[in-house]
């Protein structure tokens, strides 16, 4: 007699083959069908994978082997190849046999170390990236203090964008003319150069620096650009320089950083087209940038310097917001309250990072002796996100919420953690206080901790659970 294991075995031995049979016939048909189109859009799909999974693709099939060296954009990066000599070897072979006639962008990421791979390489590819009109270059290497760049990057026409994280600048030419570059960006440069490297680019519009000095006092530097929209600079607290000085006439957009706690030197013109700025600076030079910006419409700050007397003011100033993470933050928001008439918006927070290092005592708040034009005439929206509830905190909330005439809506965004206030004695605070708009929506968050996007989401988009009050 025959058991229906049997039969249960023998079933399963003639489905198994069969089932495997079916679907490499459907791959195949799914690989015949791909590579029925044609070579210039499977090179355009190929452009959205990363470099390394498109140069995989070439063992698909002859037609497939050399699509990849057809990519408008190439990328390069050590940091799975740290100890090994394959990728060096690798880019030397085919970069210069690359079939592309222009390289859309290159991305040499090497700042993960790779004894194989040296100065000399990094220059050799750069200028093949030149001779083959790259129009996007970044480069990420330790040069330490060696030329990586050939004199033909300096004169390259075709560069549009250019990043560079810790290379050493060298022997910039002070004739030369990158005419089509509009966006530099250099992070953790060791010493550069700058204006020299500035002057030779007629045309630059966005220019982000990170500067990070730990083996030399790098003196002063210079940022002189009549054509710059966009400046976005910062400057680490644990190195030693002289100062700075930036002209920038057409500038739109200004984040400064300045983080070192050395005294310095800060010479900014007026920039009489500057709408945006985001301002974290040192408490004894406040005041002399605040006049450099005095037509931006949105202004955020960090700050704790004496911006008391007359002789500047944001009269076009709309949008406020002020990180109270220093100790004089509520005597900065008295002073902004009082030279900014037009303020629409304000909102009070911690900046990303601020107060984490135990020193968020901000004083108490001594209230303006007259109450300020924006209060009485614009104020409109008022966000405080990490609402603590101290009795500093209450008082600022209190005042405004008594003054703002034209207020529409004020949102708290509650965080009992910090210093243990129950939000059921936030929240009462804020009731009893009278308020001078009689249409004033008063709104009590108490989802936290969440991330700030989730609270702008909130504020922008009602998307949180909140209490109307």
């Amino acid at each position: 007699m025959v058991s229906f294991g049997y039969f249960a075995r023998v079933a399963k031995r003639k489905v198994k083959p069969k089932f495997r049979r079916r679907r490499s016939v459907r791959v195949c048909k799914d690989m015949s069908r791909i590579s029925e189109l044609s070579d210039e859009l499977l090179i355009t799909i190929l452009s959205f994978l990363p470099t390394k999974v498109s140069v995989s693709t070439s063992i698909l099939s002859k037609q497939w082997k050399f699509l990849w060296m057809w990519l408008p954009n190439l990328e390069y990066s050590s940091s799975y190849h740290r100890e090994s000599a394959a990728l060096g070897e690798f880019i030397d072979k085919n970069l210069p046999l690359h079939r592309a006639p222009v390289i859309e962008s290159l991305r040499l990421d090497f700042n993960f170390g790779n004894p194989h791979v040296g100065p000399e390489n990094i220059k050799r590819w750069v200028e093949i990236s030149v001779s083959r009109n790259v129009r996007e270059l970044e480069v990420s290497y330790d040069s330490e203090s060696e030329n990586i760049f050939p004199g033909s990057f300096y004169t390259c026409a075709s560069l549009v964008i250019l990043k560079l994280e810790d290379v050493t600048l060298m022997d910039v030419p002070s004739t030369g003319c990158p005419h089509s570059l509009k966006t530099l960006k250099l992070q953790c440069l060791e010493y550069a150069n700058l204006q020299r490297l500035l002057s030779i680019c007629p045309v630059l519009e966005e220019l982000s620096v990170h500067f990070e000095c730990r083996r030399h006092n790098m003196g002063g530097f210079t940022i002189i650009v009549p054509s710059l929209q966009s400046l976005s600079l910062s400057v680490a607290d644990y190195w030693k320089f002289d100062g700075y000085v930036i002209d920038t006439p057409s500038l739109k957009y200004l984040k400064l950083e300045d983080w070192n706690g050395m005294i310095h030197y800060i010479e900014i013109e007026d920039m009489p087209n500057l709408k945006e700025s985001y301002v974290d600076v040192p408490c004894y030079d406040l005041k002399s940038l605040i006049g450099s910006i005095k037509s931006v419409k949105r202004l955020t700050i960090c700050s704790e310097d004496d911006l008391s007397g007359d002789g500047f003011g944001f009269n076009q100033l709309e949008h406020l917001q002020l990180c109270v993470c220093k100790q004089e933050s509520s005597h900065l928001l008295g002073h902004l309250l009082k030279i900014s008439p037009n303020l629409r918006v304000l909102d009070i927070s911690h900046m990303e990072y601020h107060g984490d290092d135990g020193r968020n005592k901000m004083v108490c708040w001594n209230q303006p002796s007259s109450v300020p034009e924006c209060l009485l005439s614009s104020l409109q929206i008022l966000n405080w996100s990490r609402y603590f509830g101290r009795p500093q905190d209450r008082d600022i909330a209190v005042y405004i919420l008594r003054n703002a005439c034209h207020l529409k809506k004020a949102t708290f965004l509650a965080d009992t953690q910090e210093y243990y206030v129950p939000d059921l004695k936030m929240l009462k605070e804020l009731t009893l206080s009278s308020r001078a708009s009689s249409t004033c929506e008063l709104v009590f968050v108490e989802e936290y901790p969440i991330s700030d996007e989730q609270f702008k989401n909130y504020v922008f988009n009602g998307r949180l659970v909140h209490r109307n009050v």
